[in-house]
């Protein structure tokens, strides 16, 4: 299995660290829900496969960050804020 390069890696961690450093915008997770949920419709839409499901990957992934990122419903199901 191939590794991923170490430059790969510690721009990802900066990105997260970013990510966890900046104040939230009001309404944020409900914002990436709906982008979520506005590519999963347009999914089976698309005229190739590979489009197909690069789409509804696109949009799993921001269903999966409005519900677990920093506001998202993970703050509510823990009992707290981060």
């Amino acid at each position: 299995m191939a590794q991923i390069p170490h430059r790969v890696v510690g721009a990802w961690q900066a990105v997260r660290d970013f990510d966890e450093r900046r104040p939230s915008l009001p309404g944020e997770h409900l914002a990436t829900l709906g982008a979520g949920l506005a590519l999963l419709r347009q999914a089976p839409r698309t005229s190739s496969t590979l489009s197909r499901v690069l789409v509804f990957a696109a949009g799993a992934a921001l269903l999966w960050r409005a519900a677990s990122g920093r506001d998202g419903l993970r703050r509510f199901t823990r009992g707290k804020s981060r």
